[in-house]
């Protein structure tokens, strides 16, 4: 049987992320992102908005990268999948999360903001992807020869 675990979210960023490494030196970046949804009451029919608030991991360069740039409030779209957590507290009660696992994360703004503060280095400019290329004009189709004695049969 056939499974799909796919998550596409496109919300703001509630604090800071927060950037840290594992023992072998891997960096991990914990956001919270809210994601907003316009919801009309029955009962008075207004419309309000509902924040829904997810837990995203994301690791190695895509986490230094957020921890570099992103900040409070940052528009950002994460593509990735759901993971299920437990574990035990130290008074034995069972706990239990879902979260998502970032594959990649897009930045919709905010890069420009954290620069222009002081808070990236300077090299982060650098980083920004290259410019495409121009694209080079197609091929000329090829030549047609209308000539049936060249047929190969």
């Amino acid at each position: 049987m056939a499974s799909l675990n796919k998550v596409i979210l496109l919300g703001n960023i509630t604090r800071d992320p927060e950037l840290k490494r594992t023992p072998n030196g891997v960096a991990i970046a914990r956001l919270r992102l809210a994601v907003n949804e316009n919801v009309r009451d029955r009962q008075t029919g207004q419309t309000k908005e509902v924040a829904c608030y997810v837990d995203v991991t994301v690791w190695e360069r895509q986490a230094e990268a957020c921890g570099q740039f992103l900040q409070k409030g940052s528009q950002i779209i994460v593509d990735g999948k759901l993971v299920y957590e437990e574990w035990k507290t130290p008074g034995g009660e069972s706990r239990s999360r879902l979260s998502v696992r970032a594959d990649r994360v897009q930045f919709l703004n905010g890069t420009r903001q954290r620069a222009a503060q002081g808070d990236a280095p300077q090299a982060a400019t650098a980083q920004q992807p290259p410019q495409a290329a121009p694209a080079a004009p197609p091929p000329p189709p090829p030549a047609v020869n209308d000539d049936d004695e060249n047929l190969p049969f």
